[in-house]
């Protein structure tokens, strides 16, 4: 498959590349500076700012946003998959797979989100509002194929162990009581949903167990 990574020298990015050109893939790395590129063997490279993106992006089979805001810039989450949408819509072939958050996933059957509890912290509510934002954008696009993956609410650099458990709209504990995933971990279940989609025009989540 051609699988594109926006934002590919990101933490959560760079995985994702990794874990496709592992599959036998062929991946583009979609990055504003090449220079952060760790390695550019066995990928293609494609620099280019994100609202730069275009008809380019029609070629490939999968798209993976990525993107990750500066601190004060959160509402270019939005941006971006405003931005994404209309340049994609006319490729009937490509869903775009996007990099969310845990803070929109459901407490309760209320429609409490996570991120709406005393205990979300209030450093990260501006990212979880805006990509919670995004989620919304995408549940009124009618046309385009996309898939929505929240991470656990620990997420972070780690080991690939292969011990997942998948939901969808709730926010998941394991049997510790934790909600955590590592980023390899994530990376190779969003690979396993491109290769075999299941959540088509649809939000779902993952942890370690």
């Amino acid at each position: 498959m051609k699988i594109a990574v926006i934002g590919a020298t990101g933490r959560v990015g760079s995985r994702i590349v990794e874990e496709a050109k592992s599959r036998g893939h062929y991946v583009t790395a979609i990055v504003r500076d090449a220079s952060r590129l760790s390695s550019t063997e066995g990928i293609e490279m494609l620099v280019k700012d994100v609202f730069q993106l275009d008809s380019e992006l029609r070629e490939f089979d999968a798209i993976v946003n990525s993107f990750s805001a500066k601190p004060g810039e959160e509402h270019k989450h939005v941006e971006v998959i405003k931005h994404l949408i209309a340049a994609l819509k006319p490729a009937q072939g490509t869903i775009l797979y996007n990099v969310g958050g845990a803070g929109s996933l459901l407490v309760d059957d209320q429609g409490t989100r996570l991120m709406d509890t005393p205990q979300f912290p209030s450093l990260f509510y501006a990212t979880a509002k805006a990509q919670s934002d995004q989620l919304d954008v995408l549940r009124g696009e009618k046309e385009l194929k996309w898939t929505f993956f929240s991470p656990a609410a620990v997420f972070e650099p780690g080991e690939k162990t292969g011990k997942v458990q998948l939901g969808e709209d709730h926010f998941l504990l394991n049997s510790q009581h934790k909600s955590k995933i590592s980023m390899e971990d994530y990376a190779s279940v969003l690979l396993g949903e491109i290769e075999n989609p299941k959540f088509l025009n649809r939000r779902f989540t993952a942890i370690n167990v």
